[in-house]
């Protein structure tokens, strides 16, 4: 009996808590509902004072499109309101052409930093940097501009004329930079080799959506190397799976990138294959702090897996992830939905990716006017084995230009002495392969 009354009571304080738990979910729940619809009426009745009170007669669609591009551009620095145009240039830049002056841009307090110039760009060519902050925009201050507005801005009809006022750091003053706008035609790859040396030199100066290709197709029309300098200085970044691609090149297995969002359900983890043509062969990897996002992906997943010594300065620090959500009209948001993290689990936002060599760019340096001695210089230095030295040496056969080599494009010649000197952190790049071959283990 007493047992029959002890286990009545744990029922009934069970269904007790049970019930109270369901209560306090409910009532959790209609909360949350009530507090969405006064935040929605309150919007509303802001909406409606604005229609009704405002100085200028404004229509209702044009204050919902305000709305909505002030919400997300206070949600953070890479979400926006695109709109027909904008819209328009977004796929224009991801199929590799767009009409500008060739500036990747990001904000940073506020700020209007300018990321890096496209190579062989009205901006490159004008010696806009990395790092530089756009001041003004012709006569129109940046503070609190948002990025897409700055773009637009920049943006317009080859011939025309555009002034940048500019703050660098190391110049006293601001500096003023008078820019005719041109068609941005991307040439994202460049794949040459390297004068005198068994090594090919790959540049990414952006991820659009060729870049895989071109890269396995340059590799493969150089033939056979020993060692890859792969250039992803001052590129933006751009798609995800381009990046991706691009890493599989070189990596067989493990994950190249992990992206995490708020629900857990979706995140992704991108893996390597199988397939790496160029999983073993050595590989320098050049950066900077205009390296940003799917370059910072490229760069940190070859570091962690230990497939690429990285060379140069401290990269960006982009890493999240922006989705463009279509809406009527052609008209969509660009909205960040997740971050990146490497294959070590580390994050790329706001720390960006160490190199393992840090050189600073500039040329390297020569003692061009040094003395230099040796022993063949001494009167009675011991010529005859000199002499048989040079008589052992074959004379190396002197190579006649053909037409083909007259009419090779730039993009087609080699990488010279002059330009390996004129570049430190690729001379660093350069001699860093030579050791590794050095000390590589002999292959029969």
């Amino acid at each position: 009996m007493f047992y029959r009354i002890f286990f009545s009571k744990v029922i009934c304080v069970f269904l007790f808590f049970i019930f109270c738990g369901i209560f306090l979910s409910l009532s959790a729940a209609e909360d949350k509902e009530q507090n969405r619809l006064d935040a929605y009426k309150k919007l509303r009745k802001v909406i409606s004072a604005i229609e009704e009170n405002y100085v200028d007669e404004i229509k209702i669609d044009e204050i919902v499109d305000k709305a909505i591009d002030g919400l997300l551009n206070n949600l953070d620095a890479h979400s926006s309101y695109l709109d027909k145009k904008k819209f328009e240039d977004i796929r224009r830049q991801t199929e590799g052409e767009f009409g500008g002056i060739g500036l990747s841009l990001d904000m940073k307090d506020g700020a209007l930093h300018v990321v890096a110039p496209i190579d062989n760009t009205p901006a490159y060519k004008a010696g806009i940097k990395s790092g530089d902050i756009i001041l003004k925009i012709n006569n129109e201050s940046t503070l609190g501009m948002p990025i897409d507005t700055a773009v637009n801005l920049m943006r317009g009809k080859p011939k025309t004329k555009l002034e940048l006022t500019i703050v660098r750091s190391g110049e006293l003053k601001p500096l003023v930079f008078q820019l005719t706008r041109d068609i941005i035609r991307v040439e994202s790859v460049k794949v040459r080799k390297i004068e005198d040396s068994s090594y090919a030199y790959v540049r990414v100066t952006s991820f659009d959506k060729n870049v895989t290709l071109d890269v396995r197709n340059g590799l493969k029309a150089l033939g056979k190397f020993d060692g890859i300098v792969l250039d992803l200085r001052s590129n933006p970044g751009g798609l995800l799976n381009q990046a991706v691609d691009l890493s599989k090149l070189f990596i067989k297995t493990g994950i190249i990138v992990s992206q995490k969002s708020r629900n857990k359900n979706e995140n992704v983890d991108y893996k390597a294959s199988a397939n790496a043509p160029y999983a073993d062969t050595p590989l320098v990897v050049l950066v900077n702090g205009g390296s940003a996002s799917a370059s910072e992906i490229v760069a940190g997943a070859l570091q962690d897996h230990k497939r690429a010594i990285l060379i140069g300065e401290p990269t960006f620090g982009k890493g999240s992830v922006q989705m463009v959500i279509g809406l009527e009209n052609n008209e969509a948001i660009k909205l960040t939905i997740a971050k990146y993290y490497l294959p070590s689990g580390r994050t790329i936002q706001a720390v960006g990716v160490q190199p393992d060599i840090l050189v600073h760019p500039g040329v390297v340096p020569q003692a061009e006017d040094a003395i230099s001695i040796k022993e063949a210089d001494l009167k009675r230095h011991l010529r005859g084995e000199l002499e048989k030295t040079e008589k052992s040496t074959p004379e190396k056969p002197t190579k006649e230009k053909s037409s083909n080599d007259k009419n090779s494009t730039q993009k087609d010649k080699p990488i010279t002495k002059d330009d390996i000197y004129k570049d430190i952190q690729l001379k660093t790049a350069i001699d860093i392969l030579k050791a590794w071959n050095v000390f590589a283990p002999h292959k029969n």
